[in-house]
């Protein structure tokens, strides 16, 4: 069994001084990791579909067939990665770390075939050249994002430095997002169409970006928590597995996240056919994208302060009812302007985006309730946990996306769409995510137990607990 958690006295890198104290080079260290991976993720999310149907003429309900298929195999790739991590002896540069430096580059490399046409091929060459570039790349990322998302549990066991870290981590995923949602529409779109050489290069751009951030992350994080492998019995899976089911905490908190995950990105793909098409302006997707990153911009200096006063279940409860009563007004607003409609969205943005910005913590909560329930430290495991249930939110996203953008009438070449088309797409861009984030509301108000002065207990006897077992 595992005897104990420690600090380590030396850092690896230092050959031998004391080891610097946890401060904003390790939130600059994690934000770079976001900031790289989501180089290429919110590409994907945002204009891949568009992507598929428009230049390879690929059916979106067959788009849709692709992504759950692929974010289905890319749930069980974490879950096995993760288990893989967990069985791995840290390395003089630490546990997860080194993982990032290996595997970054195929992950980019990847990144960059998925945007590539071959011209003058049949459409059952597009098909497939789609289902092996994106499983590989899917695949690849979770090499990298296992690793990158179980590091924050072992840079501090401080609940509220954990907090930063979660805000810093979702600041790098923001950065990217402002960049490719705001850059992204201007590069990519020609005459509002979406235009092969420019996805290309976009790829070829943000997949640079990408690799300086990966480094940036590498050099300036620091694994400061380590165990005592002294003694540590093997345990298998299914030992991990019993105690994971008695996580009321991480059971609650999956359920939560998959329904999130479902309706995020529901609204990252909805939204290119509700301003390309709807509004018949793909240029405002640069604004929206703009205006969300701004709203976390504003959002995040308030979280630290007001999880610390209130706590991080009652913070983020609070933005995802903002968010649902917005979306709710919007859907019963049909006639806005684009603009008019921005500024409203505007504020949902800020609402979800609170909850963003404090979801990674509830993960290191949940590992370290984990470890208090059964003895092991399996940081790996319990994020692939989590991480799993965001594929598979993301594969029923991609599923659902592309099968109600192909039964609301969507015909993609056309020059206009119908108007109980537009009407579709309406509806799945603001009611769709009001009754989503609402039930989400509940879930994490009812049933998720772990508030503020569950939190700050489970702290103080998990470090009893640990020093009970040195």
């Amino acid at each position: 069994m595992v005897r104990a958690l420690q600090e380590k006295a030396e850092t690896p890198q230092s050959g031998g001084l004391t080891e610097r104290p946890f401060g904003i080079k390790d939130k600059l260290g994690y934000l770079f990791g976001d900031f790289g991976n989501d180089f290429f993720f919110t590409l994907a999310a945002a204009f891949l579909m568009v992507f598929y149907t428009d230049i390879f003429h690929i059916n979106p309900a067959h788009v849709g067939i692709l992504f759950a298929v692929a974010r289905l195999w890319d749930a069980f790739a974490d879950v096995t990665w993760g288990r893989f991590i967990d069985t791995r002896k840290a390395t003089a540069q630490g546990k997860f770390r080194p993982w990032i430096l290996r595997m970054s580059l195929p992950l980019v490399i990847m990144g960059i075939l998925m945007f590539v046409k071959i011209p003058g091929m049949s459409h059952g060459f597009y098909l497939a050249y789609a289902y092996v570039t994106y499983i590989l790349w899917g695949t690849l990322y979770s090499t990298v994002n296992i690793p990158y998302g179980s590091m924050a549990s072992v840079i501090t066991g401080d609940p509220v430095e954990r907090t930063s870290l979660s805000s810093w981590r979702t600041l790098g995923g923001q950065l990217a997002g402002l960049i490719i949602n705001v850059v992204g529409p201007i590069i990519l779109f020609i005459n509002n169409k979406p235009d092969a050489t420019r996805f290309i290069i976009a790829a070829l751009i943000f997949g640079g970006l990408a690799i300086a951030c990966y480094m940036a992350c590498y050099k300036l994080s620091v694994e400061r928590i380590v165990m005592d492998e002294t003694n540590k019995e093997k345990v298998n899976f299914g030992q991990t597995m019993k105690g994971l089911t008695k996580n009321k905490p991480l059971m609650v908190f999956l359920v939560a996240a998959l329904a999130f995950m479902i309706v995020f990105m529901l609204i990252g793909t909805v939204n290119v056919y509700l301003f390309k098409d709807y509004f018949a302006n793909a240029k405002a997707l640069s604004m929206v994208g703009l205006l969300q990153a701004v709203a976390v911009f504003v959002a995040m200096p308030l979280i630290q302060p007001l999880v610390k006063k209130f706590g991080k279940k009652e913070v983020a409860s609070g933005g995802l009812l903002i968010a649902t009563l917005v979306y709710a007004v919007l859907y019963f607003l049909p006639n806005l302007t684009a603009t008019q409609f921005i500024g409203i969205l505007t504020v949902a943005m800020f609402g979800y985006g609170i909850f963003n910005l404090v979801v990674w913590a509830f993960v290191t909560d949940v590992i370290d309730y984990h470890e208090y329930l059964t003895g092991l430290r399996e940081d790996g495991t319990v994020y692939s946990i989590y991480s799993m249930a965001r594929k598979i939110g993301q594969a029923v996203a991609g599923g659902i996306g592309g099968a109600a953008i192909a039964a609301v009438g969507y015909h993609a070449g056309t020059e206009a769409q119908s108007v109980e088309t537009l009407q579709g797409i309406h509806t799945l861009a603001t009611l769709v995510p009001a009754l989503t984030l609402g039930a989400v509301f509940l879930i994490i108000v009812f049933l998720y137990p772990l508030n503020k002065k569950r939190t700050v207990q489970l702290s103080a006897d998990l470090a009893k607990k640990r020093k009970s077992m040195k």
